[in-house]
């Protein structure tokens, strides 16, 4: 377990446990503030993010920092948003079992150094991983969950709104119940 965020980057940066390793461009490790009260983990990066080295970059990234912004969010500011693994899988397929177990240490290390008291998980892989296996993301979403001692929520995936513009609302619903949670628990996220 690292002690800091310079020798965590380090060592995510120069990771070759699993075959992702090979077809990278970029790791990406995450973004945002560190000392946030609030994390958002997605499932991994896709072309724009392996290119670019930042979760969330592409459409989907757009379209999250709309919604980020309508509660008054912001990745370089007062959230910080990281995935379960790092590489980009080729094809953008979802990540393998395996990949995320080799991968999964490097999320836990950023969870146990930011602390927050909330996390959000951006799609049903990242839920599933999280929060319980047998989440149903689409009856599930905007429902929260207590696990050692953080209030998690599973929300729809950018991408799926995308493809599915019809779910905006209940998506949006579901940014709104997290800025509740956050005026309710957390001491500085909004100040």
């Amino acid at each position: 377990m690292y002690t800091n965020w310079e020798e965590l980057n380090a060592a995510c940066n120069s990771c070759q446990k699993c075959s992702l390793c090979k077809t990278r461009h970029n790791v990406v490790v995450g973004v945002g503030n560190p000392h946030s009260e609030v994390m958002f983990i997605g499932e991994g990066p896709g072309e724009n993010e392996d290119l670019q080295g930042e979760p969330f970059v592409g459409k989907a990234g757009i379209l999250l920092d709309k919604m980020l912004s309508a509660v008054d969010l912001d990745r370089d500011s007062n959230i910080y948003i990281a995935n379960i693994v790092k590489c980009r899988p080729p094809h953008n397929r979802d990540p393998k079992p395996e990949e995320q177990e080799l991968c999964i240490n490097w999320l836990r290390n950023q969870v146990a150094l930011i602390r927050p008291k909330i996390i959000v998980c951006l799609g049903r892989i990242a839920a599933c991983r999280i929060i319980k296996p047998d989440l149903k993301i689409t009856r599930e979403h905007g429902i929260w969950f207590q696990k050692n001692g953080v209030c998690m929520m599973a929300m729809l995936h950018p991408a799926a709104l995308l493809r599915d513009p019809r779910r905006k609302p209940e998506a949006f619903a579901d940014f709104l119940a997290l800025r509740g949670k956050i005026g309710e628990i957390c001491e500085h996220t909004y100040r």
